[in-house]
This record gives structure tokens, C-alpha cells and sequence, in this order.
């Protein structure tokens, strides 16, 4: 790949629009547009979570997980582009058996906290979810890659195993809801 991004100030966005990986302009507001920042967001979010000290399988894990997302960030710039897979979203399944493994069967609700990187990992699961609604606004009026809305869906069942795991790291406790 060359030097794609030479010119970071362009200002071909001042009047509202921008440019998908196809050369399309399309407005600002645009659902597509909307759910690219979403995923940007939460790409963002899992490179505060990998700034903690994390368990070395969940940093292997999480850095995978990164790179997908802007994979499915490409397949929203590329209408038509597939990066994703059944396998991916199987990677997913299977870390999230692994992790969840370890972990005692959930009795009540859990609430985000239990530490910084525990409440940095429920943060990213609520991300997650949104993100997931941003893909299917998206594919209600134009159809996406099917693999790419179940992985994202099996993220943030696999941010909220992973903010249990953390919450429970070093001693520490899950954040039990106490109802009224």
C-alpha cells in the first residue's frame, strides 16, 4: 500500500459531504457514514481498554478484534466489499467459550465497573450494541455482509465476558444490581 493519506487537511468535507473508498460523495448524515463512526468510535474505545494491563489473552484477542472492525469500517466505505467471514465471527465464538469458561454462572444482573479496565470493557460492550444498531439501520435500506452484523453482535458478548473477567481479576468483584 503507498502513500495513500498524504494530504490529511483536504477540506472536501466543508460542505457536508465525504468521500466512501468508491469516490461517492455522500452526506455527513448519511446512515453509512453514521455507522462508520460508530465503529470508529469503538475501535477507539478497545484501543483505551488494550492501554491497561490486560491478560495477554485478551490483548492477543482484543488486537485481532481491532483490525476486523476497520475491515467492516472498509466493507461500509466499499458497498459490495466482503472482508468478513463465518470463521471471524467462529474466532468470536470460541474466545468467548474460553473466557467464559472460567467464569461462575450468572445468578443476577451485573453492572458496568468492578475496576477501570473491567468498567472500560462494559463501556465498549454499550459501544458495541450501538454499533450494531448503526449496521442494521444501515442494512434495512441497502443490504450489508450478513457475517459482519453477526460479529459485531458476538463482540459484545464477548466485551461483556471480558468485563466480567476483569471485574473478578486480582480479587476484585463484579458489580451485582441491587433492585429498588
Amino acid at each position: 500500500m503507498g502513500n495513500r493519506l498524504s494530504k490529511i487537511v483536504t477540506r472536501t468535507g466543508d460542505a457536508g459531504t465525504t468521500g466512501l473508498a468508491t469516490g461517492d460523495r455522500v452526506a455527513k448524515t448519511d446512515p453509512r457514514v453514521a455507522a462508520m463512526g460508530d465503529l470508529d468510535e469503538l475501535n477507539s474505545t478497545l484501543g483505551v481498554l488494550l492501554a491497561h494491563e490486560l491478560p495477554g489473552e485478551f490483548r492477543d484477542a482484543l488486537s485481532v478484534v481491532q483490525h476486523r472492525l476497520f475491515d467492516i469500517g472498509g466493507e461500509l466505505a466499499m458497498p459490495g466489499h466482503t472482508a468478513i467471514t463465518d470463521e471471524h465471527v467462529a474466532q468470536l465464538e470460541t474466545w468467548a467459550e474460553a473466557f467464559n469458561a472460567e467464569l461462575p454462572p450468572l445468578k443476577d444482573f451485573v453492572l458496568p465497573g468492578g475496576g477501570a479496565a473491567a468498567a472500560q470493557a462494559h463501556l465498549t460492550r454499550a459501544i458495541t450494541r450501538r454499533a450494531e444498531r448503526a449496521l442494521w439501520g444501515v442494512h434495512t435500506e441497502t443490504p450489508l455482509n450478513l457475517a459482519a452484523l453477526r460479529y459485531v453482535n458476538r463482540l459484545s458478548d464477548l466485551m461483556f465476558i471480558i468485563g466480567r473477567r476483569l471485574a473478578r481479576a486480582d480479587g476484585g468483584n463484579e458489580v451485582i444490581w441491587r433492585h429498588a
